[in-house]
């Protein structure tokens, strides 16, 4: 018999780890549900394949487009996986200065099963020069903003990357970016390859091998964001339905610190009440019966069979059939590229302050005064 393969997706995997390490029994459970994927992931697949290309091209190698087969390429995409092809370049220019022969690794499959069963990942590039090992992801998410420092699918890269070189090289540290062009986030954290081993040997490990044996236990938190039983998770509901039991009728009669606390949590309520409808109505569209409920065809809007035909007849009729309205902001920016939009609508384009907006004190904008007069209505 031939050897086994090994998995294509890793139940432990990086990019979960933030998710299993916080509560362990979520990865097998995750493990036996369908991944049905998203738009979003399907977006973001896209533009690494698209980034790779920059980057093998950038060193090189003969690499071929991929573009004719990416379903969400656009100008956007583009922009973004030069920007990051450019990153790249300056990271090796800086590794060359005190490194001659930096090794440059793209898309590199990287074991740190050492420490968590049959665990692997892939890391988008790695660059070893001598003492200091850099770890790059590129996200293209522009919904959370992600940090480098602490975080878990950075470090597991690093473990896997030290399994390849840290006997061929004297590695003293590692620095690990992540690249998130759409949010302009560019987050670095540097932790030393001690500190790195200890969290592998005293947290890493021990939490690993809970998950992998499916004990320890449930936690809810902000990793429930990409669980596949987020919905149905009872330790979620019973945290979210605790929150549910303060009486929202009467927020007059609740005290700041409480209404600071309900702050803190309301976000986390309203998207498990969103999930909770999301699964309800997959669901019924599948049969399935809730007491009380029924599935019904939604509202929605008129339109036109045929718009080109409609348009012919409408101007047969001696009527313009067409609104004709200027482009918007981003689509003319694109349109013109940014230097050319500049020098042609720099004067014409200004930012309105945005709606306030009451957020965490770790959000990093800038807090406004309450008694401002800008934001009173006129």
């Amino acid at each position: 018999m031939g050897a086994k393969s090994k998995p294509a997706h890793a139940i432990l995997s990086a990019s979960s780890s933030h998710r299993w390490l916080n509560c362990p029994p979520s990865a097998l459970l995750c493990a036996d549900r369908e991944d049905m994927g998203s738009s979003f992931a399907r977006e973001g697949t896209d533009a690494h394949a698209l980034c790779e290309y920059k980057v093998r091209r950038l060193l090189g190698e003969n690499a071929e487009s991929p573009v004719e087969n990416l379903t969400y390429y656009d100008a956007e995409m583009e922009e973004c996986a030069e920007d990051y092809a450019a990153y790249i370049s300056e990271l090796i220019a800086d590794a060359k200065k005190h490194c001659s022969d930096p090794i440059i690794l793209v898309e590199q499959r990287l074991d740190f099963s050492e420490y968590v069963p049959d665990g692997f990942g892939t890391g988008d590039c790695v660059v070893v020069a001598d003492d200091t090992l850099e770890i790059v992801d590129f996200k293209y998410g522009k919904g959370v903003e992600v940090s480098a420092v602490n975080n878990p699918q950075m470090m597991l890269y690093a473990l896997g990357a030290l399994t390849l070189f840290d006997s061929l090289y004297d590695i003293t540290q590692v620095s690990m970016t992540i690249f998130q062009p759409r949010l302009n986030n560019l987050s670095n954290s540097i932790i030393s390859k001690s500190e790195l081993l200890e969290w592998a040997a005293n947290t890493l490990k021990p939490a690993a091998a809970r998950a992998a044996k499916g004990d320890g236990e449930f936690r809810s938190g902000d990793w429930c964001r990409f669980c596949k039983v987020k919905a149905e998770c009872r330790k979620r509901a019973e945290a979210n339905l605790e929150l549910a039991k303060l009486d929202f009728a009467q927020p007059a009669t609740l005290g700041n610190t409480e209404i600071a606390d309900i702050l803190k949590k309301a976000d986390s309520l309203a998207a498990w009440a969103a999930d909770i409808k999301e699964y309800a109505l997959n669901q019924a569209k599948k049969g399935v019966k809730f007491d009380g409920f029924k599935l019904v065809e939604g509202k929605s809007n008129r339109k036109y069979l045929d718009e080109a035909a409609a348009a012919k007849l409408v101007e047969a009729a001696g009527f313009d059939p067409y609104d004709k309205t200027i482009k918007g902001i981003t689509s003319m920016e694109k349109l013109l590229g940014k230097k050319r939009f500049l020098e042609i609508l720099s004067e014409y384009v200004v930012k309105p302050k945005g709606k306030p907006t009451l957020v965490p004190d770790t959000d990093k904008r800038l807090a406004i005064n309450a008694a401002a007069e800008d934001f009173k209505e006129g």
